[in-house]
C-alpha cells in the first residue's frame, strides 16, 4: 500500500488554496530532472491526500528563499511554530474524519446486508458476496496464497488493484488485514468474492493514505491458488 511522505517534507507549508499556472514538462533526462520531479510529485500527492490546501506562489517563494538564500520571511522559531500548527490541523482533521467514517461504515453495513440478499455476514461482522464459486481447496490461516484483487472505498475510489498493476499478489494470510485473513479462508481456489470490511477488520482509525481513517473497505478478490502450506 501507499505510505506517508517523510514528515519533515510533508510539513513544509501552511494551507490557503490557490490556482496555479500549469507548466508542461515533456522529458526527464537527467538524475536531477527525475529526482526533482519525483520529490515534487510525491509531495503534491501526499498533501492532497491529507487535505492540505496549497498557496502555490507562497510555497514556491518559501522554497526558493530557503534553497537559494539564507533570508526567509519567517525565522526558524516562526517556521517551527507554523509546522506545529499544521501538524495539529492534520491530526484534528484526521480524528474528525475517522469519527465520521466510522458512522458511515456502520450505516453502510447495516443497510448492505438488508438490501442485498446475496450478502452474507460472519460472526465477526465481515460481509461477503460470492461472485463465482471455485472448486479447489480452501486456504488455512498459515497458508500463502496468490490472488487478484481490486480495493475501493465507499465512494468508488480505487485505492489499490493487482488487476490494474497486471500482476497477481502473493502473501501469507497472517500478513494481511483481519478481514482478508478470515475472508480468504471462506474461499476455494477459483472463487471470486466481494468483501465488505468494517474498519475494525481493516486498517482501523489510523489513516493509511490514500485510505482515510476508519474507512469501510470493499474488495473484489479472486483466489488464484495456494502457493504453499
Amino acid at each position: 500500500m501507499k505510505h506517508f511522505f517523510p514528515p519533515m517534507i510533508v510539513l513544509l507549508l501552511i494551507s490557503c488554496g490557490v490556482q496555479k499556472e500549469e507548466k508542461s514538462i515533456s522529458t526527464l533526462s537527467t538524475f536531477t530532472d527525475t529526482t526533482s520531479y519525483a520529490l515534487g510529485a510525491d509531495l503534491g500527492v501526499n498533501l492532497k491526500q491529507q487535505g492540505v490546501e496549497l498557496d502555490y506562489d507562497k510555497f514556491m517563494a518559501g522554497l526558493t528563499d530557503g534553497y537559494t538564500t539564507s533570508e526567509t520571511m519567517l525565522d526558524k522559531a516562526e517556521r517551527r511554530d507554523a509546522m506545529r500548527s499544521l501538524q495539529k490541523w492534520i491530526r484534528d482533521k484526521s480524528q474528525k474524519d475517522a469519527e465520521e467514517n466510522l458512522i458511515l461504515a456502520d450505516d453502510f453495513l447495516a443497510k448492505n446486508k438488508t438490501n442485498d440478499s446475496d450478502v452474507k455476514e460472519t460472526p465477526t461482522g465481515l460481509q461477503y458476496k460470492v461472485i463465482q464459486e471455485g472448486e479447489g481447496e480452501s486456504p488455512m490461516a498459515d497458508d500463502r496464497v496468490k490472488v487478484h484483487y481490486t480495493g475501493r472505498l465507499m465512494d468508488g475510489t480505487v485505492f489499490d488493484s493487482s488487476v490494474e498493476q497486471g500482476e497477481p499478489a502473493e502473501f501469507g494470510l497472517r500478513q494481511v488485514i483481519k478481514g482478508w485473513t478470515e475472508g480468504l479462508q471462506l474461499m476455494k481456489v477459483g472463487s471470486k468474492f466481494e468483501f465488505f470490511i468494517h474498519p475494525k477488520l481493516g486498517y482501523g482509525a489510523r489513516p493509511k493514505p490514500p485510505i482515510p481513517g476508519n474507512s469501510l473497505l470493499i474488495f473484489e478478490v479472486e483466489l488464484l491458488g495456494i502457493v504453499s502450506k
